[in-house]
This record gives C-alpha cells, sequence and structure tokens, in this order.
C-alpha cells in the first residue's frame, strides 16, 4: 500500500510543479491549450491500453460497460453539481467565473484528479509495480491542468498561497486514493477490479471530453488535434517499451 501511495503522490506532485510553472513563468494561452491537448492524448492512450483494455481482458463486456457507464455517470453529475457552484471552468487560463466559490474549486479539482490516483493503484495490484504508461499519463496530463488552472485563479485574483494550498490538498487526496486503489482491491476477484479499472477509465473519458478538450481548443485552436495526436501516439509507444 504504501508503494502505491508513493506513485499516487509522484503523478499528483505534477500539479505542483504546473501550477509553480503557472504562477512564474509567462506561458502563453496558446501554448497551454497545446500542452493540455498533448496530456489529453496521452491519458486517451493510457484509458484505451492500460484500463478499458486491462478491463475487458479480466471480466469481458459486460462488466467493461458496467464500469464505464458508472464512471461516466458519476463524473458527469460530480460536474454537474461543482458547475452549479461555480467551477465551470477551472481549468481555464482566463479563470473560473466570476464569484467561484472556494469550495467549488477545490471539489473540482479532486473530481478531476482522483480517478487518475486510482487508476495508479490499480496498475500497482495487476503487477506488484507501478504501470509505467498510466504514472506517466497522469503525470504529463496533471502539469497542463493545474498550470492553466493555476494561471486562471491568478487572473481571477486567487492569492498564490492559495492556489499552492489547493493543488498540495489535491496532491495528498491522489496520494490517499492511490493507496485506497489498491487497499481496496489488492485480494478483490478479478471481476471487482475490472469494474473498478472501468469506472476509473468512464470517469477520466468524460473529465477529458467535458472540460479538458474543450478548454485546449479554445485557447489553441485546430494545432490541438495534432499534438493530441502525438501525446497518444507518445504515451503508447511507452506502454510497449
Amino acid at each position: 500500500m504504501l508503494l502505491a501511495a508513493w506513485w499516487g503522490f509522484v503523478g499528483g506532485f505534477a500539479l505542483i510543479l504546473g501550477a509553480l510553472a503557472g504562477l512564474y513563468l509567462p506561458v502563453s494561452k496558446r501554448v497551454i491549450g497545446l500542452i493540455m491537448g498533448f496530456g489529453a492524448g496521452v491519458l486517451f492512450s493510457a484509458v484505451a491500453f492500460e484500463l478499458t483494455g486491462e478491463a475487458y481482458r479480466r471480466a469481458g463486456a459486460p462488466s467493461l460497460v458496467a464500469g464505464l457507464a458508472a464512471g461516466a455517470l458519476t463524473f458527469f453529475a460530480g460536474d454537474w453539481a461543482i458547475d452549479r457552484r461555480g467551477g465551470h471552468r477551472r481549468k481555464s487560463p482566463n479563470g473560473p467565473q466570476a464569484g467561484a466559490a472556494g469550495a467549488a474549486l477545490v471539489l473540482g479539482a479532486l473530481l478531476d484528479g482522483i480517478p487518475e490516483s486510482a487508476a495508479i493503484g490499480i496498475t500497482v495490484v495487476e503487477g506488484g509495480s507501478v504501470g509505467v504508461a498510466v504514472l506517466l499519463a497522469v503525470f504529463l496530463s496533471n502539469i497542463p491542468e493545474s498550470l492553466s488552472a493555476s494561471v486562471g485563479m491568478k487572473a481571477s485574483g486567487r492569492s498564490t498561497a492559495y492556489i499552492l494550498g489547493l493543488w498540495a490538498a489535491v496532491t495528498a487526496a491522489s496520494t490517499v486514493a492511490a493507496a485506497v486503489g489498491y487497499a481496496a482491491l489488492g485480494s478483490a476477484d478479478e471481476s471487482v477490479v475490472a469494474v473498478t479499472q472501468a469506472f476509473a477509465a468512464g470517469a477520466i473519458l468524460t473529465m477529458l471530453a467535458d472540460t479538458m478538450m474543450p478548454e485546449a481548443v479554445e485557447h489553441a485552436g485546430r494545432l490541438v488535434g495534432l499534438v493530441t495526436v502525438l501525446g497518444f501516439a507518445c504515451a503508447f509507444l511507452l506502454s510497449t517499451a
């Protein structure tokens, strides 16, 4: 469990690195959009080959479909509730909605990050060591996510202490999520592990389509498609190395 927690922390720590880059480096919105597109491509690859593919191999189509649907609906419902509290543009470098509640921003960050970290814990269950492709996917996608959101929160008047504190809290939650993912599934039946993998995949896919890709395209335009494919290809090649 400690191994899973450590790798969950490593994946989550990328959020703090991205936040620092957003706060202290002069990064244009176009570059942020391109980086987000690349990170989305990396996550698409990890979802397809490391989560969905493994879930299907373990338990077949019924468990896969049930898990995907449950993960997607859970994220959709949580995201809808957070949007109503002002967290709609939490990933945007333009800043969250005017008057967005701090709790909504924190909950939104947790909603986006916990499925990814749980997926890290699941890969430790599978092979006794972390799945490199999933870890890299989470790490590389977390940097542009927090970079963009931190630029936006700074533009909307949030303090540096608040922004870094938010990402430190999410990193801590990511560490716990990875450990819980491992502890809950360490001796579980194959079908339970498969449904959990598919659940994480459904939540991540919904997050990508609903929040990450739209922001990337808004700020970087048509080139996002190309860098998304590049991220997908890089992650796939890493998973086969």
